[in-house]
């Protein structure tokens, strides 16, 4: 069952993310536009492009359209993967350009391609580094573990191969 906790490791996963709560709900804004919200009743609202509003629509039967550009749906009627997709769109469609350009380039990120990162680190752990502006051993020298494994995509195993790697 998909839970706040995952929504919220998730939406603070993007940059310039910041976490509100407005009576009872909790919502994600970047750069002061919400994006993602989970409101008291466990219903999910995700702000998007219309076309985004539409797929998720045609995946989901329960997802309703709202105002502002957006789609709500119990947030149960999402597996993990679903709601990290619908999250990261929802995150390009309210980001300013300067901060999804270089998340949305991050999505096509293969493992062994970005920077100096071992390819042993696996492509979504890869991909959460490059859309987080890390591409080289020495920026997650910068990073503390916990600071990494903050990131959606990035493990246990990642990190240790990361400290591994930079000697």
């Amino acid at each position: 069952m998909t839970t706040l906790a995952q929504l919220r490791r998730t939406a603070l996963s993007y940059p310039e993310t910041a976490e509100l709560t407005v009576d009872g709900t909790v919502a994600f804004a970047v750069r002061g536009k919400e994006f993602a919200a989970l409101r008291p009743d466990r219903q999910v609202v995700l702000r998007m492009t219309g076309p985004d509003a539409d797929d998720l629509r045609a995946e989901h039967p329960t997802a309703r359209r709202v105002a502002r550009a957006g789609v709500r749906l119990p947030i149960g009627d999402l597996d993990g993967q679903q709601l990290n997709h619908w999250v990261r769109r929802a995150w390009l469609a309210r980001a300013p350009k300067r901060l999804a350009a270089p998340v949305a380039a991050a999505g096509t990120a293969v493992a062994g391609e970005v920077g100096d990162l071992p390819r042993a680190i696996g492509s979504p752990a890869t991909r959460a580094l490059h859309a987080a502006g890390i591409t080289t051993l020495a920026h997650t020298a910068e990073r503390t573990d916990a600071e990494l494994l903050a990131l959606h995509g990035v493990g246990p195993k990642a990190v240790r191969i990361l400290r591994e790697a930079q000697g």
